[in-house]
């Protein structure tokens, strides 16, 4: 069957039907993930992994994406909360006649006996005096490209494309219209309804989800949550902001291979109407290093023992790519191929096309990845426990090729389509390879290159210091022998390549302050001076933001890094997440949420309570 499609003309007229990309709470269950607004309407799910073409994507295209619909059938006021300590979302609603609430989340269930159930939950409670309500599932499956088949089977709905088939139980009637099914119930005072949505298929019994079992699940998911929680050390000033964002990281985690995904969505605009849209659904080494920084500040170390596994068994190190022994990202199986697609069908968040699937930057050559890489290894052998002699095989074999390799031109981190340039970001994280495997032999007695290392990470050292600063600007830049300023110096003292206090980095501190500062907010850098190869503009970067807080702690100006701080939170939705970016007037932008982003808060907040005392 086909869906109907009312007939629109997309870009502003039409920007009423998307709700703001910050209107959006996550719920997951460590493979896939669904966003659900504040009007109770889950407008992404991808089934029955993060990667997986969308289920109900109506977030990328209102009429053609398909959503899932639950909401008081009457005006109402609404708000979200999370169910404290948990990945459990509550929408409720507060109307004339009651007050009715929604308990949306994912029973986690890998490593247990239904592994292979994929399942989301709904669980409708009127709370206060009575409510009526009305639901509307309308799958669109293959981002819209597959017409699928419905029919009802023992109270239970089946909708079956060639590609995937779903189950919808509900404790209430449902009917049919055309592809959709829908449902208008009332309840009153403490009453419920369920809805469930099943995968079907690879071994997995499809069943019924009666009120009782609902009640279970929640609880036994708001038991895996808080368990999993309790694991965190970190006891701040910023507790519940920095547990939110452990929460989100944790989310971002596909639990079969323990690889970290960048963000849980693709396309969402870095400019609204703009092109700048990618697909953040895959396995960054950088941002999944980062991350695992992050998360053992916590105390979480089984997340970055699972990292380790992700590298050791889905990450080749031939070393016969274009981008040497690593891919700056992988899929969430290991997968090396991310062709880059474009779903001209959708008409994009407000009109912002294009749409893609994949990624085109799979291959460029980002040489800070094996600094971030072997950063975290470092920390993983000093934190948690020492690294097997084959990862060390390994991270010699990566070292070699560092010092081989590192006075080359990339793409940078911001992944840039204007072409190759010699980023003196891509140069401190080659340095920071070198010094941390040099760190990690020393420390322990490892077999090492020692005077080869030594004179590759020296000769960077220097050339940094000679091409890498710029007098006219009394700071270092984004690239030798220009004065372009770029957010990601920012990292300089964070990864210990200079002192936070040397004269240089103050000035440049300063520099950046005043050229991409505003507000707390930070720009990555200005693509009028420097031409990226793409049109448009984009939002203030939040990790850059983060990353600012962190080094004015560590330069000592604690208020003022305080300030910075405290601002960015209010910058973050109504749950805590963040997107990517921050626009003009303070709206989200970009894919969400982030990784980058709730990583560097952890970061930021663990330095500056530990510098505030």
């Amino acid at each position: 069957m086909t869906a109907a499609r009312s007939a629109h003309r997309p870009g502003p007229a039409g920007a009423s039907r998307y709700p703001p990309i910050a209107d959006h709470g996550l719920i997951g269950d460590l493979r896939s993930v669904a966003l659900v607004d504040t009007g109770g309407t889950i407008g992404w799910y991808c089934c029955p992994r993060f990667d997986a073409p969308s289920v109900f994507a109506s977030i990328l295209d209102a009429d053609r994406g398909g959503s899932f619909e639950l909401a008081a059938d009457v005006p109402a006021r609404t708000k979200q909360f999370y169910f404290p300590d948990t990945n459990v979302l509550i929408t409720r609603f507060f109307a004339a006649d009651g007050v009715g609430e929604i308990q949306d989340f994912m029973p986690v269930v890998a490593g247990s006996a239904e592994d292979g159930r994929h399942r989301l939950i709904r669980r409708v409670m009127c709370v206060r005096g009575a409510l009526p309500f009305r639901a509307r599932v309308a799958p669109r499956f293959d981002y819209g490209r597959q017409s699928h088949d419905l029919s009802m089977r023992g109270g239970r709905a089946v909708f079956e494309s060639p590609s995937l088939s779903l189950s919808l139980s509900a404790s209430t009637p449902i009917e049919t219209d055309g592809p959709d099914v829908w449902s208008e119930f009332k309840l009153t005072e403490g009453e419920c309804a369920v809805f469930a949505l099943d995968k079907l298929g690879d071994g997995v019994e499809p069943r019924s989800c009666p009120i009782a079992e609902a009640e279970e699940q929640f609880a036994a998911t708001v038991a895996y949550w808080r368990r999993w929680l309790s694991a965190s050390r970190y006891r701040g000033r910023w507790r519940e902001m920095v547990h939110r964002s452990a929460l989100t990281l944790k989310l971002l985690t596909y639990a079969p291979t323990g690889g970290i995904v960048a963000a849980a969505t693709t396309s969402l605009p870095e400019q609204p109407g703009g092109e700048r849209n990618w697909d953040y659904r895959y396995v960054w080494i950088r941002d999944s290093a980062f991350c695992v920084y992050a998360l053992l500040r916590l105390g979480f170390s089984e997340e970055a023992a699972a990292f380790m596994n992700f590298l050791s068994e889905h990450v080749s190190r031939d070393g016969g790519g274009p981008s040497g022994p690593l891919q700056i990202m992988y899929g969430i199986d290991g997968r090396t191929e991310l062709p880059e697609v474009e779903l001209s069908h959708f008409e994009g968040y407000r009109g912002s096309a294009p749409v893609r699937t994949g990624n085109g930057a799979v291959h460029q050559l980002q040489l800070d990845i094996y600094g971030a890489l072997i950063d975290s290894v470092y920390l993983y052998d000093k934190m948690c426990q020492p690294i097997s002699s084959d990862h060390w095989e390994e991270i010699h074999t990566l070292v070699d090729w560092v010092c081989d390799n590192w006075d080359q031109p990339d793409e940078g981190v911001w992944e840039t389509r204007g072409g190759r340039k010699d980023f003196v970001y891509s140069r401190l994280m080659c340095w920071v390879a070198i010094e941390r495997a040099m760190r990690m032999a020393a420390h322990r007695g490892l077999p090492a290159d020692t005077p080869r290392w030594q004179r590759a990470r020296d000769a960077i050292y220097r050339q940094i210091m000679r091409r890498g600063w710029s007098p006219r600007l009394q700071a270092f830049v984004q690239h030798f022998d220009d004065d372009v300023l770029d957010a990601s110096i920012l990292m300089m003292p964070l990864a210990k390549f200079v002192s936070p206090t040397d004269p240089k980095w103050l000035s440049t501190l300063d520099a950046l302050g005043r050229t991409l500062v505003s507000d707390s907010l930070v720009y990555r850098y200005d693509p009028l001076a420097s031409p990226d190869g793409l049109r448009g503009q984009d939002g203030t970067f939040s990790i850059c933001s983060f990353w600012y807080v962190e080094a004015l702690t560590r330069a000592g100006r604690l208020d003022e890094a305080r300030l910075a701080f405290e601002k960015m939170l209010t910058y973050a939705n109504h749950l805590g997440l963040y997107a990517e970016e921050i626009g003009q007037t303070g709206e989200q932008l970009g894919n969400f949420p982030q990784a980058f982003t709730h990583l560097a808060l952890i970061s930021a907040a663990f330095n500056l309570d530990r510098a505030l005392g």
